[in-house]
């Protein structure tokens, strides 16, 4: 769990991931945005598939910033051996970080084998890049999100995201209800999807538990880290003695 009470605003942009997902971006458009992740220096960049990968490894080159892509982005309802040839794709193009949307209509069916199979052959296609798993939160019950959450640990994802950002955003009592789920796992989470973003709604997630933050609202959420501390909803800068 993230601690803000001594986090500066580079290492508050280093849990942020800066997406740009709409089908309609240009390579101007995605230029652009590179430029915005350089200056702030977020965790990582993403688009919505790695189409646009080369473009971001060429903006992005000598930087530390993680170049993303989602996998089957946003429907998650393409077999699996489309989503893992998607997932070599996207690394041979350059993505050091994957997010995946579930099948979540297998899952609701209870088809947790197929869910689980998808799941592992995303690992295993993944390679060593960074791999999240979107759950599409707004879909599943209470239990659903458990058990997904269980499956996403079992075949070794690093991740559990909550949203696409498509459809409608998570409430934070699901976001408690993965949290929960993968307590002691090993899995950590990420949280994206949150509609008409808030600064503070991003610094309660990260309070409640969150490891990641994926949003277009990147640079907003950092400049806001003074504005939060000064209302009380982020804790006091705590210096380190030298």
């Amino acid at each position: 769990m993230v601690d803000l009470s001594k986090m500066n605003k580079l290492q508050i942009a280093k849990l942020i991931d800066y997406s740009i997902l709409p089908p309609n971006t240009s390579e101007a458009e995605i230029r652009e945005a590179c430029a915005v992740a350089r200056q702030y220096q977020f965790r990582a960049f993403c688009t919505g598939s790695a189409y646009l990968t080369p473009i971001v490894v060429e903006e992005l080159a000598g930087s530390d910033i993680e170049i993303g892509s989602g996998i089957d982005f946003p429907w998650g309802t393409a077999p699996s051996v489309v989503k893992a040839f998607q997932t070599e794709d996207a690394v041979r193009r350059g993505c050091t970080t994957l997010d995946m949307v579930m099948n979540v209509g297998a899952l609701k069916d209870g088809k947790y084998d197929v869910v689980l199979g998808e799941l592992k052959d995303f690992v295993a296609a993944a390679g060593s890049v960074v791999t999240k798993c979107i759950l599409e939160v707004c879909f599943l019950t209470d239990a659903e999100i458990a058990t997904a959450c269980k499956l996403v640990a079992e075949a070794g994802i690093q991740y559990a995201k909550t949203s696409t950002g498509i459809f409608d955003g998570p409430s934070l009592e699901q976001f408690l209800v993965m949290k929960d789920t993968l307590k002691g796992t090993g899995v950590k989470l990420k949280v994206s999807g949150i509609k008409f973003l808030r600064p503070q709604n991003a610094y309660v997630f990260f309070l409640a538990g969150a490891d990641r933050f994926g949003t277009r609202d990147g640079p907003a959420v950092v400049d806001a880290l003074d504005q939060m501390r000064e209302l009380g909803i982020v804790p006091k800068l705590q210096l380190i003695p030298a």
